[in-house]
This record gives C-alpha cells, structure tokens and sequence, in this order.
C-alpha cells in the first residue's frame, strides 16, 4: 500500500478555540475558581476574592461568563442583592480546574 504524499494538517477544532478563548481571558478561571469554592457570591465578596480586578473588569468578565451560560446572576425577590453562583455547565468546570491546581502544583515555584 503506498503511503499518501499528502498529510493530514492539525487543526483546532472551533468548539476548543471557542473554550480556551473563554477560559483564556484574564480574571475568568479565578472567578470560577472562587465560584466553585464558594458557590454563590455578592459582587463585592467576589472583588474581595479577585484582588486587583478592577470593578469595572470584573462587571464585564462576570456579563461574558454569563452570556456563556456558566455564570447566573441571582436576585431575591423584593430585594435589591444581587448574587452570582455557577450554572451546572460552570459546575462542571470543577475537574478542569483541579487539573490546573495539579499541573501548577508540579511545574508552577511561585
């Protein structure tokens, strides 16, 4: 059997690029990892949480992690609070970020 003289090129599936362009973006992976910990959080608790994000950084990563779907904006009724938590597809992140925790633990000195 000849061997093809043409190769097949890599290529990112779009559904990855999609992913790593949400996980990707700074404050992200720290929102959801606060989120996960903590479940449901005011904003104020999660500014406290991300340090030196900027409120107004932190309104629009929390806008797109919505828009995504992975992060739910919860108010009470009759109340002004407002609270975000993760939906289950942000839920499902958990075994993303322990791998991370794994890898940063074994190759990450800072």
């Amino acid at each position: 059997m000849a061997e093809s003289s043409v190769k097949d090129e890599f290529s990112l599936c779009p559904r990855f690029t999609h992913t790593f362009t949400i996980l990707g973006k700074k404050w992200n992976g720290l929102i959801i990892e606060v989120l996960l910990h903590e479940r449901t959080q005011r904003f104020k608790d999660l500014a406290n949480h991300v340090q030196d994000c900027s409120d107004r950084v932190l309104c629009e990563r929390l806008r797109e992690l919505q828009d995504e779907g992975i992060v739910s904006r919860n108010t009470q009724p009759g109340e002004s609070r407002v609270s975000y938590s993760l939906t289950a597809e942000g839920r499902d992140l958990a075994p993303v970020m322990s791998a991370v925790h794994q890898w940063s633990d074994k190759y990450c000195d800072k």
